[in-house]
């Protein structure tokens, strides 16, 4: 066994007894998802960055066959480029920063940036001197159709500006391109269909070609609570939408997944610091890496850990658990199930924590949960 490297989070515990979060990192399946997304998908995935920017995630990605990154700030830009000099990164923020722009442009060779907006448009072209290699993607807003986060509230323009920006673009010497994005942890697949016939009535009327079409993200986990239909139904979907657009060979297809190729390959363990009646006191919470059990109300699975002393009770019991911050709001706001008996020092495992979690941490009250661990099962 490697150094620095366990079997599984049991081992990591037992040789660490860790007082402080760890994030459990699990690089095998990390690859094994990211390959089977290769696999289904019929163009090119796209690693959603923000999702979980961790070296350790970002390489296993890597390894399981994704080359291609979608970035949304130039320190993204920068950290993939560092991994990965060959890696295709696209600029997918909406709204950019214009030295952002200027230094994925120059400096790392970004030629792919998304737009919702004509002013935008006339940023990217002012801030890159009137480069003419570059694709832009129009982003075009979508239907609430099942998902958590409805992304379109804040980005994306209605499909008459579509038309006129995705003519602009080809007016300019640019390459138009189109994108879109369903919401984040969309559980309906017909989510995708409904967009697509969107995107077939904006290219009816635009009467452009496309470099390329990028259908996002939004690809469920399998939380706490929360039943979603296999990863092949997502394909099909998108696939017999496509079909009906009748696209030219030359079109590439894009998809920018986060949560679902991260969200199993990572857990994170926690310590109870005090127990009083049903409530735990851990050390993490919602301003570091549960924030989204709030935002979203994602649930993760629980399972108790103890070293020392009689195993846990087979009985279980309800508890609210709270964060570690001297904040009467760092609750997580739906209960928790585990062994009746739970104490101050045993260990809880949250699984499926590879997406959002690391990610959203801040520095709030001094707690900054930032140890990472590999795990070879």
């Amino acid at each position: 066994m490697k150094e620095g490297v366990y079997r599984s989070s049991d081992e990591m515990i037992a040789a660490l007894r860790p007082s402080y979060p760890v994030y459990c990192v699990r690089t095998g399946a990390l690859r094994r998802v990211a390959q089977e997304f290769c696999a289904g998908f019929l163009g090119d995935v796209l690693f959603a960055v923000k999702c979980n920017p961790a070296p350790l995630v970002l390489k296993a990605l890597h390894a399981g066959g994704i080359n291609h990154f979608d970035t949304a700030s130039l320190p993204e830009v920068a950290l993939v480029h560092e991994l990965f000099p060959d890696a295709h990164l696209y600029f997918n923020h909406p709204i950019k920063v214009r030295p952002h722009i200027r230094m994925a442009h120059t400096v790392f060779g970004v030629r792919h940036y998304v737009i919702d907006h004509r002013s935008e448009l006339d940023k990217v072209m002012q801030e890159t001197g009137g480069a003419k290699d570059m694709t832009i993607l129009v982003r075009m807003a979508t239907p609430a159709a099942g998902a958590a986060f409805h992304l379109s509230a804040k980005f994306g323009a209605p499909p008459p500006d579509c038309v006129e920006l995705l003519q602009a673009v080809r007016d300019v010497g640019l390459k138009p391109a189109l994108s879109f994005h369903v919401g984040s942890q969309c559980v309906n697949p017909q989510a995708y269909t409904i967009a697509l016939r969107v995107v077939r009535d904006v290219l009816h009327a635009a009467n452009v070609e496309l470099a390329c079409l990028d259908v996002g993200g939004g690809f469920p986990a399998a939380y706490t609570g929360v039943e979603i239909p296999p990863l092949a139904k997502f394909f099909a979907e998108i696939k017999k939408g496509l079909k009906e657009l009748k696209l030219p060979s030359s079109c590439a297809i894009l998809a920018e997944p986060g949560r679902a190729l991260v969200a199993d390959g990572m857990s994170l363990v926690v310590q109870i610091l005090q127990r009083k009646e049903e409530r735990l006191y851990i050390n993490d919470g919602v301003y570091h890496s549960l924030s989204e059990t709030v935002s979203g109300g994602i649930r993760l699975p629980p399972r108790l850990i103890r070293l020392d002393g009689a195993p846990p009770s087979n009985e279980f019991a309800d508890y609210t658990l709270y964060g570690p911050t001297c904040d009467s709001t760092d609750v997580l706001p739906h209960p928790y199930q585990l062994p009746a008996d739970a104490r101050e020092g045993d260990w809880i495992e949250l699984g499926r924590a590879g997406a959002y979690s690391s990610a959203l941490v801040s520095h709030f009250n001094g707690f900054h949960p930032e140890t990472f661990i590999e795990i070879e099962e």
